[in-house]
Formats: C-alpha cells, structure tokens, sequence
C-alpha cells in the first residue's frame, strides 16, 4: 500500500500529547494536521485522532467540557459517515462522553495517578487498529492517567463482549481497576477506538517498546485503503 494518509490531530486547551502523537504518525509515514477544537470543521483527512492530555484542565469530569468544543459536531458527523477515529488517554475519555464509545472513565481504583508501562492482551486482530497484531499477542504499552478505570453496568459489559468490542485488554497488572481487565473498547462500527494506554510514546525501540507502532500503523493501514478507495482512477 502507498500514500501518505493523513490524520486530523485535534488540539483542546490543555492537550499535551497531540506534538508526540504527531511526531509518531509522521514516523509512520502519515501526514498529521493539527485542528484547533474552535474550528466547526474538520480538514480533509483519512483518520481523526483525539490525542491525551488534560482538556479544559479536567476541572470537571475528564472530557466532559471538551466535548462540547464546536469540532466535536464534526468528529461526530466524521465518525457516522465511517471515519476512522482513535482517542487516547483524554480522548477516549472524550469521545465516551460524547456518546460515541461505550462505558465511562472513572478515577483510577488506588485514587493515585499512574505512569508505567503495562502489558496488554490482543482480544481481536481483525480491525482497523489492530491488524498488524495476532489474538493473544501481548504489547507493552506505557499509561500514565489519573482516571483511567473503565466503567460499564452488567448488561452493557455482556453486549460489548458478545459483540467482539472490547480490543485490548490489562494483561496481568491492571493499572486502575478496569472493569473485566478493559483497555480498549471500540463502536459497534468498528471505526471508533478509544484507549488509556498511549501507543504514540511507544513507536521506537529507544523507548523501550515500539508495539504502539503495531497499533497506529493497523489505523494508517486502514486509512491507506480509504485513501485508495477515494483515489481517482
């Protein structure tokens, strides 16, 4: 697959992960665009993502200001039309409030925040962000939140499991007490992830892990063939 797809990295007051997030996706090979949440549209791209920070200083619930920021109409209307959205750490906790991922976030069940990396099990290898991994394979990807711990009543944690929903989950140590070990949930589309762990610090060996790059890559091999099916022949 060629093209350089690009990727709409929203920026909310207090952001401060959409710089690496941007520097990961251009190591991939991606073409990032930086959009301030004021903005009512979205520039033309393959993929939006939500990067991690603390949006509107968390002063209230975690995402909870931020998702009534105007770009998040059009990140909405983005995801009905098929779009591929990616939230991590704040932005999942963005896009549960906005109603367009399933579960909420909750302060971690220690009541402290934590920074260190923590193995993840592939629950599902067949979607767009993780395709370049196996089912059961295991990752080693940093966290760092003070609210991480996902959060779904019985009959929702019933629907999502039997729907092949949850994507990642804690293997072994579960950093802040995630319901059912969850790390990563996606829509019943299919096209919308959100996750606590941050795969954009994870991209280099130097690092100490590159299995993040597994992750972004999958969205951006996924973004590719959008790129293609939108082509001109």
């Amino acid at each position: 697959m060629s093209g350089s797809p690009r990727v709409a990295v929203v920026v909310f007051p207090g952001s401060q992960d959409d710089g690496d997030a941007e520097l990961a996706l251009e190591s991939l090979g991606a073409k990032p665009v930086r959009v301030w949440h004021a903005e009512p549209e979205l520039p033309d791209a393959e993929a939006v993502l939500l990067p991690g920070g603390f949006s509107y200083g968390d002063y209230l619930r975690c995402g909870a200001i931020a998702r009534f920021s105007p770009v998040m109409q059009a990140v909405a209307q983005f995801a009905a039309d098929g779009g591929l959205v990616l939230g991590i750490c704040n932005g999942f906790q963005i896009l549960c409030e906005a109603g367009l991922l399933p579960g909420t976030l909750l302060a971690n069940a220690s009541l402290s925040y934590v920074c260190q990396d923590v193995r993840l099990r592939v629950e599902d290898a067949n979607t767009a962000f993780t395709s370049r991994c196996e089912r059961g394979q295991q990752l080693v990807i940093p966290v760092k939140h003070g609210e991480g711990r996902w959060f779904a009543d019985e009959d929702l944690l019933a629907r999502l499991e039997a729907a092949g929903q949850i994507v990642l989950r804690y293997d072994g140590d579960n950093p802040n007490g995630s319901l059912a070990d969850v790390a990563c949930v996606r829509n019943g589309a299919g096209n919308v992830f959100g996750l606590m762990p941050h795969p954009e610090h994870a991209v280099d060996e130097l690092l100490g892990s590159a299995d993040g790059a597994l992750l972004l890559g999958s969205l951006l091999d996924a973004a590719r063939n959008r790129l293609s099916v939108a082509a001109p022949v």
